[in-house]
């Protein structure tokens, strides 16, 4: 069974990358994402892939899956009815949340509504101390009557978060117990067990998040898992996590809080991957699809993990952006920014005449103006129609033909009617809006981190990140933008190159100055023990597993820690193990915030520990041009030259709009799939294929590689 499939499922499109494991050929297919049971997508894609690559649904080894299912039911609020159980006179702990605001003058900002009401919320009799000993036993007739009212209020799922339950889980652990006696129909998710670390407001919405969204993932899986299993596939199951892992579904239905971020964590981890196997250790990935558009970093082969991120209500994603927001949740995701710019994210004009791009999405349902579908709004995908940027005869390889008329009547009527422009000006404005927003989510995962984009190398994907790609590379003064073969489908390859991953953590405070080092390895080797059980349970071989060990810092007396690696080996810190430890401290602190404090005592937080499961990694296949496995694609209309270097290059012309060449333009249009490697393409130049276009820009050129992807540079260079 030498095939792995990956199936990503967007808010517009879901996509589907089938792998050889020994060949490395790639095949890829794309359809529209269904709304109301995205599961029918799931399905259609996987259908259609494995009918078009003539594979038997048996010769499937994995089938992983991104999925958004998560986010979408704490932002939509279709989470399932979740009691809340905590130590006495604390109930109101998620009515109160945090003294921070997103906007410090928004005097009309209201916080985001408890995802369990207080009537809701109940206390029960106990207490530890700061160091885990018991002050007040657990009351258990209390806990029963709590059970009790729970059972009769209906509630599909109990939270329990009992203060300081990260020291001494015995007390939680009983009252799950108690809450299986009385109610053994709820789903119960308790905090020592999913977020196991200080700060009581954070672990609690961490354990509701997961306790809340349990029943509704576990329903989703389920049906994917029955359709799959009914089509023939006995593939392993598998999800993308936050932290650009994946574990399987069954692992998937206990923590689904690990999953919240499975879709955008993908395009990530492909990007890494790429950029590693080519020599790019640098990497700021641009992955714009049709309803969003995310940018994350890689340094040093490794993507950019944080504890600090908020989901749902109106927060930003990101980390540290819209702070009190949304719902803090304390898992390790990969750091993105994602805002409102997709191919089908809406322009309008606000009350003051501005143009403005986003937030909302025109989606799969119904769809940009151009699609024909009924959509009334114009979008980008629209603008980039209008300016030539997109072949409306060559769209999701002819499957959808674009209706160019369409798109200028909606631009016309809710744009440059309004605000008294020329369309072909509205459009070019639509565009530069979306670029904006999108250079500024850039700026945020660098320079707002302490990295300078310049030692990056830009990578754009998704359907509609190639189209913008050069552009945000010229604003970023970034040397060379990559964007891969297949970049609409390229989020998918991310699903297919990840490891087995579970991740853990406990909190243990000391100075490092008065570290004990044997009681530091003894909490390690026991996250170890339980990452080798896990690993073991998904049948990975003892030679195949790997544990990372990590540890959140901070100077004595500061409220929040970073994040530090710890040396690979296990065993005991010793003293130059500290020493070391403190001076990377000292520089990741300066890069993070301007300044650092050497010689400031500084303390252990948090141990972390990601027990891996290595899966090997299919190869990339060398680029063959007109003899690429991947989809054929039809001579394109127009008239034809010959374009670039190589022989075999076929292409049209069509006029473009360029603003910085004067406005439209004669623009080569050329046929990605017959461009041969070591092909050199000057701008200004449109690059299609199946799933995306590219647009190189007056200035600069497309270099293919030995494995098809295109290389952008400045022609000064």
């Amino acid at each position: 069974m030498p095939h792995r499939l990956g199936i990503d499922i967007g808010g517009t499109f879901t996509d589907a990358t089938l792998i050889h494991e020994d060949t490395g050929e790639v095949r890829i297919a794309k359809v529209l994402t269904t709304p109301r049971d995205p599961s029918l997508g799931f399905l259609a894609a996987t259908q259609r892939i494995l009918r078009e690559a003539e594979v038997a649904p048996g010769d499937l080894r994995y089938v992983v899956h991104a999925t958004t299912v998560a986010t979408n039911a704490i932002i939509e609020g279709t989470v399932a009815p979740t009691g809340f159980i905590t130590t006495h006179g604390f109930r109101d702990m998620l009515e109160i949340q945090r003294q921070i605001r997103p906007s410090l003058y928004d005097l009309q900002f209201e916080k985001p509504r408890p995802l369990t009401p207080r009537y809701l919320c109940f206390g029960v009799p106990e207490r530890l101390d700061a160091r885990g000993n018991v002050l007040t036993a657990l009351d258990e007739a209390a806990t029963r009557r709590v059970a009790e009212a729970l059972k009769t209020e209906g509630v599909e799922a109990v939270a329990v978060c009992l203060l300081h339950a990260y020291l001494n889980p015995a007390h939680e652990r009983r009252v799950r117990a108690i809450l299986a006696e009385v109610f053994p129909a709820a789903v119960v998710s308790i905090s020592s067990d999913v977020a196991p670390e200080i700060r009581e407001y954070y672990r609690a919405s961490t354990t509701v998040i997961n306790a809340s969204i349990r029943p509704v993932v576990s329903r989703y899986l389920g049906n994917i898992e029955n359709r799959l299993r009914e089509a023939g596939v006995r593939a392993e199951l598998l999800v993308m996590q936050s932290s650009g892992g994946v574990f399987t579904f069954d692992a998937a239905r206990e923590r689904p809080v690990f999953m919240v971020e499975s879709g955008p964590a993908a395009g990530v981890v492909a990007a890494t991957y790429l950029g590693q196997t080519l020599g790019f250790d640098n990497v700021l990935s641009f992955d714009m699809g049709g309803t969003t558009a995310k940018a994350g970093l890689t340094q040093g082969g490794t993507p950019r993990v944080t504890k600090d991120y908020e989901v749902g209500a109106a927060a930003q994603s990101g980390a540290g952006r819209g702070r009190g927001s949304g719902y803090p949740i304390r898992t390790p995701v990969i750091d993105l920014v994602e805002i409102g710019a997709g191919g089908g994210s809406m322009a309008w004009v606000d009350s003051g005449g501005g143009l403005r791009v986003g937030p909302r999405s025109a989606g799969a349902d119904p769809g940009p103006a151009c699609y024909g579908r009924g959509g009334q709004e114009p979008t980008v995908t629209d603008a980039n129609l209008v300016l030539g940027r997109l072949n409306p005869d060559y769209f999701l390889g002819g499957e959808l033909t674009l209706d160019v008329e369409a798109a200028r009547r909606a631009i016309q009527d809710r744009v440059a009617g309004p605000l008294g422009m020329d369309v072909v000006a509205a459009a070019h404005g639509i565009v530069e809006i979306a670029n904006a927003a999108m250079v500024s989510a850039l700026r945020l995962v660098s320079v707002q981190r302490g990295y300078d984009p310049r030692d990056f190398v830009l990578m754009g994907f998704g359907g509609a990140g190639p189209a913008h790609t050069n552009r945000l590379q010229a604003e970023m003064e970034i040397p060379a933008a990559l964007v891969p073969v297949s970049p609409g489908i390229f989020s998918a390859l991310g699903l297919l190159v990840t490891d087995l991953k579970h991740d853990y953590s406990t909190t243990l405070l000391q100075r490092l100055d008065r570290l004990n080092p044997s009681a530091v390895e003894a909490v390690f080797l026991q996250m170890e023990r339980l990452g080798r059980v896990a690993l073991e349970r998904e049948s990975v071989a003892e030679a195949d597993m790997a544990f990372v060990r990590q540890v959140d810092m901070r100077y004595v007396g500061q409220g929040f820690e970073l994040t530090m690696p710890l040396p690979a080996r296990r065993g005991e810190l010793t003293a130059d193990d500290i020493t070391a430890l403190n001076q990377q401290f000292d520089q990741a602190h300066a890069r993070a915030y301007g300044y650092s404090a050497p010689g400031e005592p500084t303390e252990f937080v948090n141990l972390r520990l990601t027990a891996l499961g290595k899966i090997t990694k299919p190869r990339l296949r060398e680029w063959g041009g007109s003899d690429s496995p991947l989809p054929p694609i039809p001579p394109l209309a127009g008239g034809e030259r010959g374009v670039g270097e190589g022989p075999g290059v076929r292409s049209a012309t069509r006029p473009v709009y360029f603003a910085e060449a004067g406005g439209f333009v004669d623009c080569a249009v050329l046929n990605r799939y017959r461009l041969p490697a070591g092909a050199v393409i000057p701008g200004p130049a449109v690059i299609e294929e199946f799933d995306s276009t590219t647009v190189v820009h007056p200035g600069y050129q497309a270099a293919v590689d030995k494995h098809g992807n295109l290389l952008i540079t400045s022609r000064k260079a």
